[in-house]
């Protein structure tokens, strides 16, 4: 209940008439009387999980207010005022935090894991710092539209020890993105207070250090958060630049209900409910005789009967059944592949001029491409498949990063929210485990949990043989088939570089898409100097027989080639797979059933690869027609050595030819 007999805190009501003053008494009003009423229901057992924001409704309604309606915010879990000062449809909500399907996630999801585009909101996920990353990328979006919008996106102070959030602000900076970073600074971090969780006075210093504006605003000020946020938002859409809000405000409930407050000492509590921005508004605005104790008691019935009526709506609604088909089906964004046949002229080029060609002529096709990378514009990139690209294409669009994997990787989501195009260069593939997490979290989850499309390709320059040594020689492809949503590509030929890497970029879907450097500059082909496309999940039968089928993709492609070379008498299907996810199936059961005997040669190691599901699978569905066990051929289970004699040996080539003959002997 709302106790304060007089207003502990000092507003200045600006220029502001009393509409405004009442519609912002409204948006505060309203989260705060739906929480109460879902603390009611977390208790009986209706909704499985609340974290209570409490307290801190003045900052999420302050600054949704100040922003345009279409203009995008990325709010937290304690932002309930950002969603309420909307305009949501309240049995919406009350269906996602019931896991129906009238909400958001269709019950994939809940509390405020959802974005919804008809809103211009996007979600977090539970890992907190990717959604910073993700507002640069809208707001970079914002930037080349030259649309004079401006993004929000929410973090606590617990979030700003997180790497994402110093990558975010660091390339925000570098970029002038215009981007509001806003800091709840509630005091807890789930249990741990600000001094062991930051070493500075103020989090707003940190903006110093990344060379952009920042301020304090006290977050329980409603009249201070609305006209500060609303003067800095329209000067960010005259000059754009990132800019840092830190908000002092309080937690006054428990990280989630499970928590308690225990940890906080009772003091401390007291002081901060007498700051509560609720009721020290309502008494201001009685105060200064904007409202009457009358109509207060009307507003609050108002959206009493609402909260209620709402309910009863989302309470109705009939649970999720499941459903197998739409389960899998809603993993990835339809795509309908649309094939440009290969024609004109052909010319034998190298593996990397053709997937140079590829991106080039991908980037004329679609004008709201975006590639991103370490190195990439003038210098064109460590192996010059972006050389030219800045003379072509500009730097709007060709644009060197900061070495922020994680970030950039964001940055593409970003991108890909505001309707545009990215390609994001790897250096090298090792280097993606720096931006491992937005990737298997964030974009291949996004379009499964709430119908939002990662159009977004990474590219991973990968592989061995070229005595680079642990860190810039693996073929990490198993990190990533392993998680649904994502598609892997990995072809052996430059015709194939070329048109599958044309379908990645048009895919509407998360595509990793690896490139092996030692194919770079030793494989040539006849390639179309036409742009053309080629499907995903489409393997190539490269040879046929009827002793035995060999399986791979990559280089290892090309040993398996040499061993066929050096052993003529040896009658072999040879299926290259081009692409592990979607995996052309059909194409290795018809050869397996064909042949009985089969060979899987993988550059990487065992345990945990490509191979293991593939025999697996074949196990299953081809059992009845093999001759001999599944035979599986990798590399040795270490790192990759350096000096050539150790690589050498760590290789599966070593090792192909006798396990290839052996399989054959059973």
């Amino acid at each position: 209940m709302l106790t304060s007999i007089k207003s502990n805190i000092t507003y200045d009501k600006k220029n502001l008439d009393s509409k405004k003053l009442i519609q912002l008494y409204k948006q505060m009003l309203k989260p705060r009387l739906i929480e109460e009423k879902m603390l009611i229901l977390l208790r009986q057992g209706k909704i499985s999980k609340w974290f209570s924001g409490i307290g801190q409704e003045a900052i999420s309604v302050g600054v949704t207010m100040a922003l345009q309606k279409d203009e995008y915010i990325l709010p937290m879990h304690r932002n309930l005022g950002v969603f309420t000062s909307r305009d949501i449809p309240l049995h919406r909500l009350f269906s996602q935090w019931q896991g129906k399907a009238n909400g958001f996630t269709n019950g994939r999801d809940r509390s405020f894991h959802f974005g919804t585009q008809e809103y211009n909101i996007i979600g977090m996920i539970s890992h907190l710092g990717p959604q910073l990353g993700v507002a640069d990328g809208i707001a970079l979006a914002n930037l080349l539209k030259k649309n004079k919008q401006v993004t929000a996106v929410f973090t606590g102070e617990g979030g700003t020890s997180e790497g994402d959030f110093h990558e975010a602000l660091n390339v925000a900076s570098v970029w002038q993105l215009p981007v509001i970073f806003c800091v709840e600074n509630n005091g807890y971090g789930l249990s741990t207070p600000t001094n062991e969780q930051y070493n500075c006075k103020d989090i707003a210093d940190r903006g110093k250090g990344y060379g952009m504006e920042s301020f304090i605003i006290d977050g329980n000020n409603i009249l201070e958060v609305y006209t500060k946020v609303s003067k800095l938002a329209e000067s960010i859409r005259k000059r754009p630049r990132p800019i840092l809000i830190e908000f002092k405000t309080f937690r006054m409930r428990g990280h989630e209900e499970a928590s308690g407050t225990k940890y906080v000492p009772k003091k401390l509590m007291d002081e901060w409910a007498e700051k509560d921005p609720l009721s020290n508004f309502e008494m201001y605005l009685k105060e200064t005789n904007v409202i009457t104790d009358k109509q207060i008691a009307t507003v609050r019935e108002s959206i009493t009967e609402e909260i209620n009526e709402h309910l009863q709506k989302a309470h109705d609604e009939s649970p999720i059944q499941p459903n197998i088909e739409k389960e899998l089906g809603d993993v990835y964004k339809d795509f309908k592949y649309e094939h440009v046949e290969v024609s004109g002229d052909t010319a034998e080029i190298r593996f990397i001029d053709a997937v140079s060609e590829g991106l080039k002529q991908s980037m004329e096709r679609h004008k709201d491409l975006v590639v991103m990378g370490q190195d990439i514009a003038e210098y064109g990139g460590v192996f010059k498949i972006t050389e030219g690209f800045v003379e072509a294409f500009g730097k709007d669009r060709v644009r060197n990063t900061p070495i922020c994997e994680s970030a950039i990787v964001e940055v593409g989501m970003g991108l890909s929210i505001a309707g545009m195009k990215a390609v994001v260069e790897m250096q090298f593939a090792d280097f993606v485990s720096s931006g491992f997490n937005p990737i298997v979290n964030y974009l291949a989850k996004s379009h499964y949990r709430w119908g939002q499309q990662a159009d977004v390709v990474v590219r991973m320059p990968c592989g061995a043989g070229v005595a680079a040594g642990p860190f810039h020689s693996q073929t990490n492809e198993a990190w990533f088939t392993k998680t649904p949503g994502l598609k892997v590509v990995y072809p052996a030929f430059p015709y194939d570089a070329k048109g599958l890497l044309a379908t990645a970029i048009n895919d509407p879907n998360p595509v990793l898409f690896f490139e092996h450097k030692a194919l770079y500059r030793s494989v040539k082909q006849e390639v179309p100097a036409n742009y053309f496309t080629l499907p995903l999940g489409k393997a190539a039968l490269l040879k046929e027989g009827i002793d035995v089928t060999i399986i791979s993709y990559g280089a290892a492609v090309h040993w398996a080639l040499e061993s066929l070379e050096a052993n003529p008498d040896i009658k072999a299907e040879l299926v290259d797979l081009r692409t592990l996810q979607p995996l052309d199936t059909e194409t290795v059961f018809a050869s397996v059933r064909k042949t009985g005997r089969v060979i899987i040669l993988q550059e990487d190691s065992l345990f945990g690869g490509i191979a293991s599901d593939l025999s697996a699978m074949i196990m299953e569905e081809c059992f009845e027609h093999l001759d001999a066990p599944v035979k599986r051929v990798a590399s040795l289970e270490t790192p990759i050595p350096f000096i050539s004699q150790l690589e050498n040996q760590y290789l599966a080539k070593a090792r192909f030819e006798e396990a290839l003959k052996e399989l054959i002997a059973y």
